[in-house]
């Protein structure tokens, strides 16, 4: 029996001489479609510019081909892997009554065959295959990504957007101290609110000024990191007037709720509901899959090791919940989780593979705390 929201297999029926099937290979510059046309023994294919109209096109053509062979088209399905045209894409076709799927890159198996050579004609044969597969309630053959609405998507540009100017802040603070070390300067801190002005008074071991290019370059860099904080604290500012103006109810109450661990701070709160706590995944191995914090075993007769992470899910979520990991050691040193780790790091082994199974448990306690309401245990909350 088919769980909710399986996409490992399709819950509809494939009647394939009525069912024009299609999947797309996608690159920055073209798509390259094939189809599996009923009544027409040859199978197209044809490349196409980015163009959403011209593929509308390719796929009624190829339903009129259908239709002159004596075959009634009572299906269009499409798929392709998930990538930067993959959701807006689906949304636009399903808006004109196709079916669109996006499916996930890393779940279709590749043979040996396509490891020793890739090219776009291969990769939309494997595609073809595997959505055939799972058009047929096949299993394991290719796994579906739910499509997010584009609110869900918008909701994650704010938390996305300040991780990346954290990244550039840091960037900037790193190239100025490098270029201050080039000259023997040391110790001096580019955040601090005068430090722009300390700048004409640094000298170098030899009792030197810094070097007209060189403070130039300084100045502007100074000016860029002003900028990039002051961005960061406008995101800041309206992530919290959007919480105080949401309703009890939803990602926002959820962000609520997993800020009270104490531990855990609002921004990355915010971004594990928006990636993937509010994704209403089906049970705690999902979760866990999503975020790519399970292992990748390596089994082959009696011997049996684990590979590491698999690293095929959210990088976000992933880097975040092992820094999560870490913090939450230090401000919840009586929870049983923390416990659990103690007891498995005795004597300072294993510690980076163990924090790395903390974040696994920690993930799902956090997603039974928002689905259930369920606290871990002895974990503290902040005051309501």
């Amino acid at each position: 029996m088919q769980k909710p929201n399986d996409l490992n297999q399709s819950r509809i029926v494939l009647k394939q001489d009525s069912t024009l099937i299609a999947v797309i290979e996608m690159s920055l510059s073209s798509w390259l479609v094939a189809g599996i046309v009923p009544g027409v023994e040859r199978q197209p294919l044809k490349k196409l510019a980015v163009d959403e109209s011209a593929l509308l096109k390719l796929l009624n053509r190829w339903r009129e081909e259908a239709e002159k062979a004596g075959r009634r088209i009572e299906r269009i399905t499409v798929a392709f892997e998930a990538g930067r045209d993959g959701f807006w894409l689906a949304r636009w076709l399903r808006a004109r009554g196709i079916e669109a799927h996006v499916i996930h890159a890393s779940s279709v198996a590749v043979s040996r065959e396509h490891r020793r050579a890739k090219t776009d004609r291969l990769d939309t044969e494997l595609l073809k295959r595997a959505f055939l597969g799972w058009l047929r309630g096949e299993r394991d053959h290719c796994k579906m990504v739910a499509i997010p609405t584009t609110k869900d998507e918008d909701a994650k540009r704010p938390n996305r957007e300040r991780q990346s100017l954290v990244g550039e802040q840091t960037r900037i603070v790193n190239r100025m101290k490098a270029a201050l070390i080039r000259l023997g300067i040391r110790g001096f801190n580019p955040k601090l609110k005068k430090a722009a002005g300390r700048l004409e008074d640094l000298r170098t071991p030899e009792g030197e000024p810094i070097p007209p290019n060189t403070l130039a370059e300084l100045h502007r860099d100074m000016e860029r990191r002003r900028l990039v904080s002051d961005q960061i604290r406008q995101i800041e500012k309206a992530r919290l007037e959007r919480m105080e103006q949401a309703p009890g109810d939803g990602p926002h109450a959820m962000v609520r709720l997993i800020a009270r661990v104490i531990g855990v701070g609002i921004e990355t709160a915010d971004m594990l509901v928006h990636e993937v706590l509010s994704r209403k995944l089906r049970d705690r191995r999902a979760v866990a899959r999503y975020a790519g914090l399970t292992g990748a075993p390596d089994e082959s007769g009696s011997k049996r090791r684990e590979k590491g992470l698999a690293k095929a899910g959210n990088a976000r979520v992933r880097g975040g919940m092992i820094q999560l990991a870490w913090r939450f050691l230090l401000f919840q040193k009586d929870s049983a989780l923390a416990q659990w780790y103690r007891t498995r790091t005795e004597g300072g082994r294993n510690r980076k593979t163990i924090i790395v199974a903390l974040a696994r448990k920690l993930l799902i306690a956090l997603w039974r705390l928002v689905t259930t309401g369920e606290v871990p245990a002895g974990v503290v909350l902040r005051a309501a």
